[in-house]
């Protein structure tokens, strides 16, 4: 295999951790000389130890890179000035077949005998850039479908807005009202569900918001039957994005109120029946900590599904769409902020977010 470098020559014990490693290791002298090379070189870059001590490390580095690779190693020797990041750089490397391969670099120096050496642990990534190309691709496929979706939403979300605001002229209904607010609603959650489609987690302006002000607005903004909200006294307020904090809570409304009222949900093919036809919501803030729960007296969340609940698709409601509480999820991580479910005093489901 080659001797290895003058550091590893008198300790057995550390020789033998090298020659284990799963990450490739290869140490060059200042003149770029491969001096040694461990086994698990060979799995990543096809040569064995044997090829590749005694050659020039150029016999790894893409052609197109070798001016590069010289002028850096050059540059440090002269200054001491590192113009990469040592801890891990991603680096093609030349294959012994000729293929490239992409790897992901973390360098050393040591010395020995007044001779200056440079050792790279090197760890191949095709694998996880191959997820990460995967992954672009999925949010590209997934951008292009929020787009179209959310112009036919418009389209119609238009044409129902214009004949509310032509009633109105004509009526003094109130319930236009109502019609036309619920509109302009619609429409903001739409650009809202796009942005977060797109960003992801991304989270806007903050700002501080009063809880009990937004938690009541939040209410208005959900179909709730018959339902009954309850709100505590003294909540304060919440640093957040204040229409991400109404999406959030309005999520969790409407969770409540078609999960909780009249019941009728299915769950590994049983009903779970609720007596009641209303659902009593109420809103608090966490005893002794920094945070807000939402929690009501339907038939609540077993706990066998409790880790799948915020998936998205996921819904125990044969009408519902499954990604409300995916949502609720994306805004909260998206705060900085964790929420967890459990049981409430009656018996029904309990979120507890905590800032």
């Amino acid at each position: 295999m080659g001797s290895p470098p003058p550091l590893l020559n008198t300790d057995g014990f550390y020789r033998t951790l090298v020659e284990n490693a799963a990450e490739g290791m290869l140490t060059i002298d200042e003149g770029s000389n491969i001096v040694y090379a461990n086994p698990a070189v060979e799995d990543i870059l096809g040569y064995t130890p044997q090829e590749l001590i005694g050659s020039s490390k150029m016999k790894i580095i893409p052609e197109r890179l070798e001016p590069v690779h010289v002028a850096a190693l050059e540059s440090y020797v002269e200054t001491g000035a590192r113009n990469i990041d040592w801890n891990g750089i991603e680096l093609p490397a030349l294959h012994k077949d000729g293929h490239e391969v992409p790897t992901l670099i973390s360098l050393r120096e040591h010395e020995h005998d007044g001779e200056q050496y440079f050792t790279g642990i090197i760890r191949d990534i095709t694998e996880r850039r191959r997820r990460k190309n995967q992954l672009q691709d999925q949010k590209e496929r997934l951008n292009e479908f929020a787009d179209i979706l959310t112009h036919d939403i418009r389209n119609p979300l238009s044409v129902a807005q214009g004949y509310t605001d032509v009633a109105r002229e004509s009526h003094e209904i109130p319930e236009l009202e109502r019609i036309s607010e619920s509109l302009a609603r619609i429409g903001d959650l739409v650009d809202d569900i796009l942005e977060l489609s797109k960003e992801g987690r991304s989270i806007g302006e903050t700002e501080s918001i009063d809880i009990e002000a937004s938690v009541r607005e939040s209410w208005a903004n959900v179909e709730t039957q018959q339902a009954t909200l309850r709100i505590e006294d003294g909540m304060g307020s919440v640093t957040a994005d204040k229409s991400r904090f109404q999406e959030l809570l309005e999520n969790l409304f409407r969770n409540s109120v078609e999960h909780g009222s009249t019941g009728n949900r299915t769950q590994s093919g049983d009903a779970i029946e609720h007596g009641s036809e209303a659902v009593t919501v109420r809103v608090g803030g966490l005893l002794g900590e920094a945070g807000l729960y939402i929690a009501d007296d339907g038939p609540g969340i077993p706990d066998s599904i409790r880790p799948e609940v915020f998936d998205h698709g996921y819904s125990t409601n044969q009408a519902g769409t499954g990604y409300g509480l995916s949502i609720v999820y994306q805004i909260v991580e998206g705060h900085g902020w964790e929420i967890t479910i459990t049981e409430s005093a009656e018996g029904g489901a309990r979120f507890e977010i905590r800032w």
